[in-house]
């Protein structure tokens, strides 16, 4: 299997603009240093890291001007043309909430969930995304392959929608939640991926209904390596804090904890984005033992364990080279300011608006406001706060890049 740079892209829902802008100065910075368009073979995405995902695969033939097609569409968000209220979805969920209703329409067919109507963001996805351009991107060459990640509803296992090159699937994992699908990708499965439950309905795919692919597998590192990266850029629209929260930070969660959007926008956190550090862990924890391994019994110490795991029927084992880069600032918080913005009043008029204000109104972070906060002004914020933090990582990202070139060459 050849080698090759996986841009791995995670769930979010409007926190996915952050990784614009990590992408957007890798495109265009980090070219510029190399001299030519820093090569991506293999893109990864899940939830709203998918919508990102199939946009740069569509535009593999603008290597550096897609990360700024991709910002330009983010910064034409309008909060009410994305979330917009389902009044037959909201009734027919409340009423079974309670009991009542029926599970299909009086047409026949099932109804889907959701409290938000989807068409606004399927419209931005379709117009963004050409028929048939990522499978041409690929017979050119200047693209690898793909991977979408989504839940299959009915059984609530991961399916791994899966487009190569070569065609085909790879060997996969034998765990029995999660299994690949080979599929000519398109927008469907970008939706479907991020098609947030309860907020957005699900999106059927040959007749099978699917939704976001977060809830089991948030950061698709997995994907990208059976599809040949060896070496990833890993995004989180996540703030870690690295000290305990001032105490006025944790006398206020301590009020809001009964409030059951407070209490929603800490689960979607947990649901999100929580694992990709263990996942990121066991990847170094992976390399840390082949290196040791390679150190204490020598050069040939990869090759012989692999080939043993090859007699077993184990995939073979070997390094990643990972930059991983998550948010240096607290999108929660960053959404309560801008909430309580004089631009967002400007930009949002409307009953959403009033209503996302009303939500803000004295809290010092709004976790749920940002997955649900599709509007320009809010993602121009987080699209500086990403490009920033590539900067900060600006010669390790040149070196990253630097060893890949210099492979190819």
């Amino acid at each position: 299997m050849g080698s090759g740079v996986g841009l791995v892209l995670a769930g979010g829902s409007a926190r996915g603009a952050y990784e614009v802008g990590i992408v957007r100065y890798v495109l265009e910075e980090v070219s510029r240093v190399l001299g030519r368009p820093a090569p991506i073979d293999v893109i990864s995405g899940t939830s709203a890291g998918s919508i990102n995902a199939i946009m740069l695969a569509a535009h593999a033939d603008k290597p550096v001007v897609r990360g700024e097609m991709l910002a330009q569409r983010w910064l034409d968000l309008k909060l009410e043309d994305i979330i917009r209220p389902s009044p037959g979805e909201m009734l027919h969920l409340a009423a079974r909430m309670v009991g009542r209703g029926s599970r299909r329409t009086s047409g026949g067919e099932k109804r889907r969930g959701g409290v938000f109507d989807p068409a606004g963001i399927e419209r931005i996805v379709r117009d963004s995304v050409p028929p048939g351009a990522i499978t041409q991107h690929m017979r050119a060459g200047r693209l690898a392959a793909m991977s979408i990640s989504t839940t299959h509803v009915a059984s609530g296992r991961t399916v791994v929608f899966v487009q190569r090159r070569e065609g085909g699937l790879p060997r996969w994992s034998r765990d029995p939640t999660m299994r690949a699908e080979e599929a000519t990708i398109d927008t469907q499965h970008a939706l479907a991926s991020a098609a947030v439950p309860v907020l957005f309905p699900a999106v059927p795919i040959h007749g099978r209904f699917y939704c976001d692919g977060g809830l089991r597998q948030n950061v698709p590192l997995s994907p990208a390596r059976r599809l040949g990266a060896d070496r990833l850029i890993v995004v989180n629209p996540r703030y870690i804090r690295e000290v305990e929260p001032p105490p006025s930070l944790a006398e206020a969660r301590e009020l809001e904890y009964p409030d059951p959007l407070f209490v929603f926008g800490k689960a979607m956190n947990a649901l999100l984005l929580d694992r990709i550090e263990n996942d990121i862990d066991r990847l170094e924890r992976l390399n840390a033992v082949l290196a040791a391994g390679t150190r204490r019994f020598g050069p040939r110490f990869k090759e012989d364990l692999n080939d043993e795991l090859r007699r077993g029927g184990t995939s073979s084992l070997r390094p990643l080279d990972v930059v991983y880069v998550r948010a240096s600032e607290d999108i929660g918080v960053l959404a309560a300011d801008y909430a309580r913005s004089p631009e967002f009043a400007r930009r949002a008029r409307g009953l959403v608006g009033r209503a996302v204000r009303r939500i803000a109104e004295g809290e010092q972070e709004a976790d749920l406001l940002s997955y649900v906060l599709f509007d320009g002004g809010f993602a121009g914020r987080l699209i500086e706060i990403g490009f920033s933090d590539a900067r900060a990582r600006h010669e390790e990202l040149v070196r990253f890049f630097g060893r890949r070139l210099e492979r190819a060459d």
